[in-house]
């Protein structure tokens, strides 16, 4: 394995995940990065570190189960909203002590959100939104996989002159791993001086989207719709077999395109990524830019009439038929049950 490029392997070490919190419970994406972070790490032979932030944060040793070494932990009432004032100021200090070689946020709203003006800070770059990662093993470059162009095409970025080197990746696109118990590592406590950071916001309140009883991105059974469907009222139908089976609602790019629903449901390259344990694809042909965001679904029922869908390639289940028989159907049976 040969060593990282070699102006920064002197100078920059380790891989940093960030482990955003809300509310002191660590989110789930937090679990996914150090399961990918762990593998780049050992590719690298380098540490794998997760960065923490906030107040009263609950379970931090779990980090360690699912793969850090280290754990650097600010836990301050401050830190209570995730101010991005605070937030950047402090990571940014972090990794100017520290110089960690790669870092990993979740694309979620605050990484989103605050991650760049880290990166501007730091003057290095950022690739946003990222589907895979991986390692070019000769020099250390971390290859950053992402959609561009509307999700016509996969772009594969690098950052060869700076460091660290930073990318945000979408939620669900990597499992953690499984969490061990018996797996040791360091949970350093990072004194936070909070007078010397000058915040121009403040947090009056958090107020939640309830538009939405269930969340795609949370849902353990997702039903979706495709361009099959024909037209909006015809998607009333997707929404009556999710509310009987207790399901999230999902949808391809051309539903939400001709305002059949909104963008909160779209899965895919240019919407949400998802990996419920059942995924049942209505009226949806299969293209690449909607079946990246389900590969890591556990169970893919795909219904349509049309056998060479490319659907079914990655269907765990599928029925050729028409939705409009097939659907009510599944209905009927269901609310008789």
């Amino acid at each position: 394995m040969a060593e990282p490029t070699p102006q920064f392997a002197d100078k920059h070490h380790a891989v940093w995940v960030f482990a955003e919190q809300r509310d002191g419970i660590i989110k789930p994406t937090a679990y996914e990065l150090l399961g990918k972070g762990r593998k780049i790490a050992d590719a690298l032979k380098t540490q794998l570190c997760a960065v923490c932030f906030g107040y009263n944060v609950a379970d931090t040793g779990r980090l360690i189960g699912a793969g850090a070494d280290t754990v650097y932990l600010i836990d301050d009432q401050a830190l209570k909203g995730n101010n991005e004032d605070i937030l950047t100021a402090e990571l940014v200090r972090l990794i100017r002590q520290h110089n960690p070689e790669i870092f990993l946020a979740g694309a979620t709203a605050l990484g989103r959100s605050f991650i760049p003006r880290v990166a501007a800070e730091l003057k290095t770059g950022l690739s946003a939104d990222g589907t895979e990662l991986d390692i070019d093993p000769e020099k250390g470059w971390l290859l950053q996989t992402k959609p561009a162009f509307g999700g016509n095409i996969m772009a594969v970025i690098i950052c060869p002159d700076r460091r660290p080197q930073m990318a945000t990746v979408r939620p669900r696109v990597f499992k953690a791993k499984p969490f061990d118990e018996r797996r040791e590592g360091t949970i350093i406590k990072v004194d936070f001086n909070k007078e010397s950071v000058t915040s121009k916001t403040r947090l009056l309140s958090f107020v939640d989207d309830i538009r939405e009883k269930i969340k795609i991105e949370d849902a353990d059974i997702i039903v979706a719709g495709g361009r099959g469907l024909g037209k909006a009222d015809n998607f009333r139908m997707i929404e009556e077999l999710a509310k009987v089976m207790g399901a999230a609602v999902g949808a391809t790019r051309p539903p939400v395109d001709e305002g059949w629903t909104t963008y909160a449901h779209q899965i895919g390259q240019t919407g949400k990524t998802v990996s419920p344990k059942l995924y049942i694809a209505c009226g949806i042909s299969g293209a690449i830019q909607h079946t990246a965001g389900i590969s890591t679904s556990e169970i893919i029922v795909a219904i349509n009439i049309d056998p060479e869908a490319p659907i079914f390639g990655v269907a765990t289940y599928g029925i050729v038929g028409d939705i409009f028989q097939v659907v009510p159907l599944l209905i009927r049976k269901l609310k008789a049950s």
